[in-house]
């Protein structure tokens, strides 16, 4: 009797248990009958189990698809078990279903096959969003395809998956062939390292980059391309991967060399002109003033008693005239700076820093440390102009008597740093007037492949930072150009 009482109640836990799924759960007979029908059935075809149980399967089996019941009865029969088969199926308003099956044989207690049981899923959604998401994927193909950029994607562990068309007639090469790391098998061997550690790095956090390598074209010829990847997210936020396109600016290129060729040639000019203007200051017009000087105290020392009256105006002449000479030897300095050939960048700075306090009457704490010896004249005269630039504008504009000037050496580059804290000003104003000499700071560090950096805001004071790489390498076009890589 207790064994009757436990079969009972495990039946009745399994009926619970069928119709609480919300799968469609289904058995029918060898015939195709319906002899079982769960509420999860009910609710995806919208017949109760009173109006299914005792009719044929093909019910809800669109009429098209009646002769493949007859073909999966045959297979149920002879023991086959279908997982997961797909097919369709039609509710009771008519309404067509993407339906997902498993459908396993039935066994009495002897063995013998006397149904089917059936486990089903409406997936018309999920079909949708398949279609969906292949419709966008074929989209985008035919975009990237037809873009006049270069058009590349990788997945999660770096390695690319797709090359638009216009990226593999660039290269001339197959799909297969880019496809992974195949793409870096094109890009110059002395910009690959740089190029590979800006995709890694960026990679890693997950950051947008841009950055300059050469690329071999189809005809052998490199050209330089500007390469532009960001991070694409799935719509749950996780991370899937780059998207990224590149354009050939080998003409940019080009035009930004001769650019520098002329500016190189402009600068150079301008020291020229330096150098002269202080060599007849300091040859001719300062040792005339000191001449005159000379002749005033003299003038004061034998001037006759019956003139004492003109002692007070020439001793202001001689002061003067030794302003003068200050402010003339001053000039000369800036103009061309003897310290900086004779002695380094950083006594020169320090000079320069020292006359400008005492000139301007202001507060300049300047610090400087591992400054090479071997400093190339190149480096050394465009960060002392750019000190003498931002110092200058620092002093006249910003309103501020105390400032900051740090001179650092690096394994790889050298920092020149100038603080305020004074008034600030608007960066992109002054980019778009030209204002503050920004230009000709910009000019200067191009030449040794340097970088201008600017932050400053209303009223909370300026920083300008001017990084400079210790290695230069001459190449034609451009007097100065670092041996570092580009990217």
């Amino acid at each position: 009797m207790s064994d009757r009482i436990y079969m009972d109640d495990l039946y009745a836990n399994y009926r619970l248990i069928v119709d609480a799924s919300d799968d469609a759960i289904i058995t029918k007979n060898l015939g195709g009958v319906i002899s079982s029908w769960n509420r999860g059935a009910h609710r995806m075809f919208g017949y109760t189990a009173a109006e299914a149980i005792g009719q044929p399967i093909t019910l809800i089996i669109p009429p098209e698809l009646h002769g493949e019941e007859v073909e999966i009865l045959r297979r149920l029969r002879g023991g086959e078990r279908f997982e997961h088969y797909e097919t369709w199926r039609v509710s009771k308003d008519g309404k067509r279903i993407n339906f997902c099956v498993t459908m396993s044989p039935i066994r009495n207690a002897e063995g013998e096959i006397v149904g089917s049981f059936n486990i089903g899923r409406d997936i018309t959604a999920r079909k949708k969003a398949e279609a969906a998401l292949r419709e966008k994927e074929e989209n985008f193909r035919v975009v990237a395809h037809t873009a006049p950029v270069m058009i590349w994607i990788s997945d999660v562990h770096k390695l690319c998956t797709f090359f638009n068309a216009g990226w593999l007639e660039f290269t001339g090469r197959s799909l297969e062939s880019e496809l992974g790391n195949g793409w870096s098998e094109g890009v110059h061997p002395e910009d690959l390292p740089a190029c590979l550690e800006t995709y890694t790095r960026t990679f890693d956090r997950r950051e947008s980059f841009s950055m300059e390598y050469r690329l071999r074209r189809h005809d052998g010829e490199y050209r330089w391309i500007l390469d532009q990847g960001v991070p694409i997210f799935k719509e749950d936020g996780s991370f899937a991967g780059y998207i990224g396109s590149g354009i050939d600016v080998t003409g940019r290129k080009l035009a930004e060399e001769a650019l520098s060729k002329v500016s190189q040639k402009l600068i150079e000019a301008h020291e020229e002109e330096r150098r002269r203007i202080a060599r007849e200051l300091h040859d001719d017009i300062t040792q005339r003033v000191a001449l005159l000087a000379a002749t005033l105290g003299h003038l004061k020392q034998n001037l006759p008693d019956a003139a004492a009256e003109l002692l007070p105006e020439i001793e202001e002449a001689g002061q003067q005239v030794a302003e003068l000479a200050r402010d003339l030897q001053s000039l000369s300095h800036r103009l061309h700076s003897s310290k900086l050939e004779l002695l380094g960048l950083k006594v020169a700075a320090a000079s320069f820093c020292k006359e400008c306090s005492n000139l301007q009457e202001v507060d300049i704490d300047f610090h400087a440390e591992n400054i090479p010896q071997d400093l190339s004249p190149e480096i050394a005269l465009c960060l002392f102009r750019v000190l003498q630039e931002a110092l200058q504008n620092a002093t006249k504009h910003s309103g501020a008597r105390q400032f900051k000037v740090s001179l650092t050496g690096g394994p790889d580059e050298i920092e020149l740093t100038v603080q305020d804290s004074g008034t600030g000003f608007d960066l992109e104003d002054a980019i778009r007037g030209q204002g503050l000499g920004l230009s000709s700071m910009q000019e200067r560090l191009k030449l040794v492949n340097g970088h201008l950096l600017i932050q400053s805001k209303l009223q909370q004071g300026t920083t300008i930072q001017a990084r400079v790489p210790l290695r230069l390498k001459r190449q034609p076009g451009n007097k100065y150009r670092r041996s570092a890589r580009h990217g």
